[in-house]
């Protein structure tokens, strides 16, 4: 990829259907990727097993919401084999204070031990990436994140792959045209990630995520 990359191309990619990825952190190019099949975590399928319950139940962690996007970000590349180099760090921490990118933090007492981020466009959140240095840290990031896209009206969940990981907690695969028609719809959603306000306690979580499950 040899044009210069902004946010402005970046969320127009996103809107049409593809995203970019470097081969690794210290690679200077990016490639666009537009996979034949889709990973998306149906919202109203998201399953919180016994034990993830059982550990939000014990408030073990904190969760906070764009408290420490880069910090998120940082725990994400954080890994022998990443797709998040300095120019995509960069573009997410511009969309983040465009309030376009998001975080959902997961801290254990004051350290910063998972979370999740992603890019928001209409009623659709296409999810980047996630972490966790704890057990089930990503799991829970995930379930409030999950319950955070509910209320605030989003339609699509956009996890771009489906992991093993992903799989066990309700993610899906569709079909490339599928996912451009349903992309289609969210994008003419007028959703707000904020429109929930403050973290809602534990037990609000897992009822609406029981009601709907």
């Amino acid at each position: 990829m040899t044009t210069t990359l902004t946010p402005e191309i970046l969320l127009s990619a996103y809107a049409g259907g593809i995203f970019p990825m470097a081969e690794h952190r210290t690679d200077t190019e990016l490639f666009w990727v537009d996979p034949r099949l889709r990973g998306v975590i149906p919202l109203d399928g998201f399953h919180i097993s016994r034990s993830l319950a059982k550990t939000m139940r014990a408030d073990r962690f904190r969760v906070t919401y764009d408290v420490d996007f880069a910090g998120v970000v940082q725990g994400c590349a954080d890994r022998d084999e990443t797709w998040i180099n300095d120019m995509l760090s960069d573009l997410y921490g511009q969309l983040h204070l465009a309030r376009m990118a998001r975080s959902i933090e997961i801290w254990e007492e004051d350290a910063l031990v998972g979370g999740v981020f992603g890019i928001t466009l209409g009623g659709a959140f296409f999810g980047e990436s996630m972490f966790s240095r704890r057990r089930d840290a990503s799991k829970v990031a995930l379930a409030y994140l999950v319950d955070r896209l509910r209320v605030g009206g989003f339609s699509l969940f956009d996890t771009q792959f489906i992991t093993p990981h992903l799989a066990r907690l309700g993610a899906v695969e569709i079909p490339r045209a599928q996912y451009r028609a349903r992309l289609t719809e969210a994008l003419a959603l007028d959703a707000h990630f904020d429109r929930q306000g403050p973290v809602p306690d534990v037990y609000s979580v897992l009822q609406r995520n029981a009601q709907t499950s």
